[in-house]
């Protein structure tokens, strides 16, 4: 019995990756949506495995490494897929576009040295340096489900290959970067403890009634803003 509950993390952990997987497929097969609904669902999955771990006290190295690898499939690969494929759709630029396109694929790289930077900085045990990796694969798969709402507002930016371009930078930049960014996971019960995720939550419940699906880029970048005023300006 001990065996088996070792690996329940594990096997959620390869359930996120069968999920990016998945999710790739269907992005290079122009299916954006139903890639976005894999990554979000590799992104249940990536909350899971270390829940699973925690309940069952399953901690081990390889589910580090593991997780890693899985994130860069499904947090890495697949929103890099999505983005190069907006790119596509959007007007191309005449000896320009056959080469911007492939900016796309920085999301992978620099992902990468998210994930690698994350498992050997000790700093991040209590709280996060730059943007997760799933953070910012959870905004990019919500421009698939957004255009699916047809708002020629947000579709003009969207697909828009200089907003593209511009967004890919400042997204590999933001998961480089040296920012402290607060953990979601909740310290006990207390309000005192938690008040900036309390906050957190309640602005995303609104920002979703009001905006749908493009609230999620509001709601990842007030999160960005939060945690910048709790590690600037509170004690």
């Amino acid at each position: 019995m001990l065996s088996i509950k070792k690996h329940i993390p594990n096997a959620i952990t390869c359930l996120n990756l069968f999920s990016g997987c998945i999710g790739v497929v269907f992005a290079f097969q122009h299916n954006l949506l139903f890639g976005a609904y894999a990554l979000f669902l590799a992104a249940i999955f990536d909350f899971f495995d270390g829940f699973a771990a925690r309940l069952l006290k399953a901690y081990s190295a390889i589910g580090k490494e593991l997780d890693s690898l899985a994130d860069m499939v499904s947090f890495g690969l697949l929103p890099a897929v999505i983005v190069y494929q907006l790119f596509l759709q959007a007007p191309q630029i005449d000896g320009v576009s056959q080469y911007l396109n492939y900016i796309a694929f920085l999301i992978s790289v620099f992902s990468a040295l998210r994930l690698a930077n994350f498992n050997i900085d000790t700093r991040q045990a209590e709280i996060f340096i730059g943007l997760p990796t799933p953070a910012n694969a959870i905004l990019i798969a919500s421009f698939p489900l957004i255009l699916q709402q047809h708002n020629s507002f947000y579709t003009a930016y969207i697909l828009n290959p200089f907003f593209l371009a511009c967004f890919v930078l400042i997204m590999c930049s933001l998961l480089v970067a040296e920012i402290p960014l607060m953990s979601l996971k909740f310290k006990g019960t207390d309000v005192k403890e938690n008040i900036y995720r309390y906050l957190l939550i309640l602005i995303a419940v609104i920002l979703l009634v009001f905006f749908k699906f493009a609230a999620v880029p509001m709601v990842i970048f007030v999160y960005i803003a939060i945690s910048i005023f709790q590690f600037k300006f509170t004690k």
